[in-house]
């Protein structure tokens, strides 16, 4: 019976502690889903930026305020950077800070909804920031994103902050809002990377201009800088970027260098090629004239201003065979292609050609190939120098014609035993002619030719030693005996310089051999125009 009760009892108890946990349960399910909505409409008051100034330094901020500070880059104090920050969001700021003393407190709107209460309290300047389109809402940033975000802002930072080149940034009205340390190190001339001397507004280091913003190619400009008195030179590029211009400075003082160097380099050469008397004309890859000398002008007859205007190779040469400086050719269309096998052959390698003019002048025309394509024509006058060649040649052969009238034959050796000269008797006696020969001729052939067609005789080693001797010489004579029965008279003359003359005769009963001798006697000179064979 009391088991009964007992388990009666366990059963009433179980079934009381069920239904409690279920009402429980049941009175919990409504308060879950009204907290989710109450944490969704969720409103949280925007705390706003206030900042206590007293002259540039901070004296107090909230927190919003100070993440605001915090965020802002450039140099100088907090104040400074605040000023930059402000003024290119509200427009008036710099005029209505400056009279907020006399007007003690004033509100300034920006053209982004952003505002602006400055406040002015004795000593101290109070301004609070704030952005009526956020006010009264909640803006929720997950964690993750928000380290994203100030990652990825601290790298453009440190980009921008350490990218060799000026960066800047400037507003309509050209004045500097934003630089990077490159900017602000040459704007001072300091190595720190916060000059504290800087103040608002930023130093503006070039004059862009009205067309700062143009697209048209960078500009080389020269910069005066704090401690540099001759200037750094700069290629500026800018881009438009929303009511302002984003500038990049690329230093170019080597590249200026490079050029002025160049340039007074060419100057240099120039006024060397100005006394040349021959015609320089260089044409670059393009083959339009690069430089050219007053020579060119005077042996061409082509004017300064034609020259000047950089012709082009082909140009240069049609305005040639216009003056009648080129040869005449047959045609047009067979002169163009020699041009043209003449440029090409310049510009592959040394090319020389003589020109002999209409005039009576004659030029010398070289070609060479230059560095990177170009081109060099050098003209030269060498009308005198033909000239002198056809009159010394002609003497020449008016020398030559009147030995070989002679009936004597007659045969010049060198000091060095080379024959030099010789007439037709010669050649008709021994059966060569030294002038068809390709070869040299020497003392030692000519005395075995001689030897070959006489009897023995102790002359021919005579001749021999006597053309070789470097002492004094006196002439002397033989008579020697062809196999013929022929009797040759020879005689043996010095001349200047070391040469001998040996003439081959037939021998006068009435004329006496005169042998070789010690006794030495005057030299003896060819009449002018003899002396050598024509090459």
């Amino acid at each position: 019976m009391i088991t009964s009760l007992l388990l009666a009892g366990v059963i009433v108890m179980t079934s009381v502690a069920a239904a409690l946990v279920a009402l429980l349960i049941l009175s919990a399910l409504p308060r879950r889903r009204d907290r989710r909505p109450a944490r969704v409409g969720l409103t949280t008051a925007a705390e706003p930026a206030i900042f206590l100034f007293e002259d540039d330094d901070l004296v107090d901020a909230t927190t919003p305020a100070r993440a605001l500070l915090a965020t802002m880059s450039g140099a100088g104090s907090d104040w400074n950077r605040l000023s930059g920050y402000l003024a290119q969001r509200i427009s008036g700021f710099d005029a209505a800070i400056a009279g907020l003393g006399e007007r003690g407190e004033v509100d300034l709107g920006g053209s982004d909804g952003l505002r602006l209460r400055a406040e002015h309290l004795g000593s101290h300047v109070r301004l609070t920031v704030s952005d009526p389109a956020i006010d009264g809402e909640g803006v929720f940033v997950d964690s993750l994103s928000q380290r994203a975000q100030d990652e990825e802002l601290a790298q453009l930072r440190e980009m921008l902050g350490s990218a060799p080149v000026l960066i800047w940034r400037q507003n309509g009205e050209g004045m500097v809002t934003w630089a990077n340390q490159a900017y602000l190190r040459a704007a001072t001339g300091a190595d720190r990377d916060d000059p504290a001397d800087l103040t608002w507004p930023l130093p503006r280091l070039f004059d862009l201009g009205r067309d700062a913003a143009s697209p048209s190619g960078p500009r080389r400009l020269c910069a005066s800088l704090p401690g540099n008195a001759t200037g750094r030179w700069y290629d500026c590029h800018a881009r438009p970027a929303g009511d302002g211009t984003l500038h990049y400075a690329l230093a170019a003082d080597a590249v200026v260098k490079a050029e002025t160097a160049l340039r007074e380099f060419i100057q240099t050469l120039s006024k060397t090629f100005a006394h040349l008397p021959i015609g320089l004309a260089i044409f670059d890859r393009q083959r339009q004239l690069a430089l050219f000398n007053p020579a060119l002008i005077d042996l061409t007859t082509l004017g300064a201003e034609f020259l000047s205007a950089r012709p082009t190779l082909f140009a240069f040469l049609d305005r040639l065979r216009e003056a009648r400086v080129i040869p005449e050719p047959k045609d047009y269309r067979s002169w163009r292609q020699q041009m043209t096998e003449l440029e090409k052959a310049a510009s592959s390698g040394f090319f020389e050609e003589t020109w002999s003019l209409a005039s009576g002048q004659t030029y010398r025309v070289t070609g060479r190939p230059h560095p990177d394509g170009a081109v060099a024509f050098l003209l030269e006058d060498i009308s005198a120098e033909m000239s002198l060649t056809r009159r010394f040649r002609s003497e020449l052969e008016l020398g030559q014609e009147v030995v070989d009238s002679l009936d004597e034959a007659i045969a010049v050796f060198s000091s060095a035993g080379e024959l030099t000269l010789s007439n037709a008797a010669y050649a008709r006696l021994w059966g060569v002619d030294p002038g068809a020969t390709l070869g040299r001729i020497t003392i030692v052939d000519s005395c075995r030719l001689w030897q070959a067609e006489t009897r023995p005789n102790p002359a021919w080693g005579d001749a021999r030693d006597f053309v070789g001797d470097i002492g004094e010489r006196a002439e002397w004579s033989a008579e020697v005996q062809r196999p013929d029965g022929e009797v040759l008279h020879c005689r043996f003359v010095p001349l200047s310089g070391g040469a001998t003359l040996i003439g081959f005769s037939e021998a006068q009963p009435d004329r006496p051999s005169v042998r070789r001798s010690r006794r030495p006697r005057p030299e003896t000179t060819l009449p002018a125009g003899i002396g050598a064979l024509p090459a």
